[in-house]
């Protein structure tokens, strides 16, 4: 599987990556055994980035992806994790109130409180903990996670630290990761960042980080690594209830889904592998990451990035004006 490298780091990610947020429970429970296994088959795949958070899961993903990678080469994999929320323990007494935790989406025991902090001190916390869960000592990437809400700390705390720590070698490349483009655009311009992961922003139906984010990232040198390629489930499987990030698709965009998969199968590619590479076309894009939470979900989207696209299959898409003229 093919490597980029990320800006001018020297970290080089595979171009499809493991998200590990389902193997913490993300919605649904995961067996202890299928988190593994899917972990192993992503290897076998050829998949050598993983990605995770102590948010996903309260820390079960980070564990759980830690256990899976303990015995393979440290230095045949790049792992990414994340700063922002802090895993504060819950009193004994408090311990599993609040039920499955699906008021933040994963459905792990209330063993501890998120409590956002983009302070230097947080994030040293952050990592040093994120470090221990994983049995690791060093990390390869680390993203400041969902800052919306708190720019100046991160860009006046946060960050900074971040440049210690790679400094320091604790951590090999810095960047931020959010659902938005304005933000990370921010960061590629005022920040010596190598890499911004955006999710959902660069998709067959939201091409919004074309008007900045991606630009910014050509011309400085830096790379951006996409999330949320099926926006949640609509480019997966369009159809009446289907999700687009995480809510009911609106009728229109299921319109619009539909006549991208038309435009697809017409050229005999299901649209979820239409959907998966067409960010990978950008030069600045470095790499796809998929959340997976079986072996079979990891093969499928192996298979999928093998496919060949032919480029008719885009033309026809911008002919029918479902793709902006410039987004491929």
């Amino acid at each position: 599987m093919r490597r980029n490298r990320l800006g001018s780091s020297a970290v080089e990610v595979t171009e499809l990556s493991f998200g590990a947020a389902a193997i913490g429970n993300l919605f649904t429970a995961v067996e202890p055994e299928q988190a593994a296994s899917a972990v192993a088959a992503a290897w076998d795949e050829g998949v050598r980035y993983f990605d995770t958070a102590p948010h996903y899961g309260l820390g079960l993903s980070e564990r759980r992806l830690g256990e899976a990678l303990r015995d393979r080469p440290r230095d045949a994999y790049v792992l990414s994790t994340k700063v922002g929320r802090v895993l504060d323990p819950l009193p004994a007494d408090a311990t599993g109130r609040g039920g499955d935790g699906l008021s933040e989406g994963f459905a792990v025991p209330a063993t501890h409180r998120r409590r956002w902090d983009f302070s230097a001190d947080g994030v040293r916390r952050s990592i040093e903990d994120s470090l221990e869960r994983l049995g690791l000592d060093r990390i390869d990437i680390a993203y400041l996670h969902d800052p919306d809400d708190h720019a100046e700390t991160a860009f006046h705390e946060a960050y900074p630290e971040l440049e210690k720590l790679r400094a320091q070698g604790v951590v090999g490349a810095i960047g931020a990761g959010m659902n938005q483009t304005a933000m990370l655009t921010r960061f590629l311009r005022d920040t010596d960042v190598d890499v911004v992961l955006c999710a959902g922003r660069y998709t067959l139906l939201d091409q919004s980080a074309l008007n900045g984010l991606l630009p910014e990232a050509a011309a400085r040198g830096r790379s951006v690594v996409v999330g949320g390629v099926f926006n949640s489930g609509l480019l997966a499987d369009p159809r009446p209830g289907a999700t687009y990030d995480y809510t009911a698709a609106p009728l229109s965009l299921l319109d619009r889904a539909l006549r991208i998969k038309a435009v697809t199968e017409g050229h005999g590619v299901p649209l979820r592998a239409a959907a998966l590479h067409y960010p990978l076309a950008h030069p600045a894009v470095a790499g796809v990451l998929v959340g997976t939470r079986s072996p079979d979900e990891v093969r499928d989207a192996a298979a999928l990035l093998r496919r060949e696209i032919p480029d008719e299959l885009w033309g026809e898409l911008r002919a029918e004006g479902l793709l902006t003229e410039n987004g491929h």
